[in-house]
C-alpha cells in the first residue's frame, strides 16, 4: 500500500513516515499542497494523511481537488481538533479526522481501519449491485441511479452508508453500528459524523431533503432506510 504523508512540519512527516514504514507501508512525502496534487497526478497512491493547516493551498482545499478526480481514501491531521473542525473536514470530503497531538499506536489504527474498509468493499459484498426502491448502486465509481434514470455521483464513505442502509432496509441501524459497519470502528463524539453524511446522501438522492422519504431518523437511536 502507498501513503502519501502531506503536512509542511517536517518533523511530523518524519515521523509518520517512520512508523508508516515500520509497518510495511511504501511512504510518499510532500511538504505542500502543490506538490501532493502533483505526486498524485503522477503516481498511484491508496491513502492520503493531509494535514489541514498548510500555507498557500490548505488540506481542506487540497482535499476538494482531490475528490474532484480520485476516491482515495484521506485521513486528516490537525492541531484544530474542535467538533465545527471535525464536520468541515468531513464535509470537503476527508474519510477520517484526527486531531494533534496523537498517539502513534491510534494513527496506525486509523490508517488501518481506512485500509480495511477500502479492501472490504473493493473486493467483497458491495462489488454486486444493489437494487431498493428504484435506487441502484454501481460499486464501479461510486455511482447511484436514481428512480428517474439519472446518475449520480457519491464519495466512498457515502456510498458505503448508503450501501448499508440499503442492504438493511426497513431496520434502524445505531450510530455504533453504523460507526463499525461504515468507518470500520468506534470512536466517542462522531455520531455527527453521520449526520454530516446523512445530509450529503439526503441532498443527492431525496427529492426533498428537507423532508426525506427514504433516508429516515430514528430519533435517539439512528437511521433507517425505507422502501419508498
Amino acid at each position: 500500500m502507498r501513503v502519501l504523508v502531506v503536512d509542511d512540519d517536517h518533523p511530523s512527516v518524519k515521523m509518520i513516515g517512520f512508523l508508516l514504514r515500520e509497518e510495511g507501508y511504501k511512504v510518499l512525502t510532500a511538504h505542500d499542497g502543490h506538490s501532493a496534487l502533483s505526486i498524485i497526478d503522477k503516481e498511484p497512491v491508496d491513502l492520503v494523511i493531509l494535514d489541514v493547516m498548510m500555507p498557500h493551498l490548505d488540506g481542506m482545499e487540497v482535499c476538494r481537488r482531490i475528490r474532484q478526480k480520485l476516491d482515495i481514501p484521506i485521513i486528516f491531521l490537525s492541531a484544530r481538533g474542535e467538533t465545527s473542525d471535525k464536520v468541515a473536514g468531513l464535509e470537503v470530503g476527508a474519510d477520517d479526522y484526527l486531531s494533534k497531538p496523537f498517539e502513534p499506536s491510534e494513527l496506525l489504527a486509523r490508517v488501518k481501519a481506512v485500509m480495511r474498509r477500502t479492501e472490504a468493499y473493493a473486493y467483497g459484498d458491495a462489488q454486486a449491485q444493489l437494487s431498493e426502491s428504484g435506487l441502484r448502486l454501481l460499486p464501479i465509481g461510486n455511482k447511484v441511479i436514481l428512480a428517474d434514470g439519472k446518475e449520480v455521483e457519491l464519495t466512498p464513505i457515502e456510498f458505503r452508508l448508503l450501501h448499508c442502509l440499503m442492504r438493511n432496509v426497513g431496520r434502524t441501524l445505531t450510530h455504533d453500528i453504523l460507526l463499525s459497519s461504515v468507518w470500520g470502528y468506534e470512536y466517542e463524539g462522531y455520531s455527527n459524523q453521520i449526520a454530516v453524511y446523512m445530509r450529503r446522501l439526503r441532498a443527492k438522492i431525496e427529492e426533498d431533503p428537507g423532508n426525506p422519504k427514504r433516508l429516515v431518523t430514528v430519533r435517539g437511536l439512528g437511521y433507517r432506510f425505507e422502501r419508498a
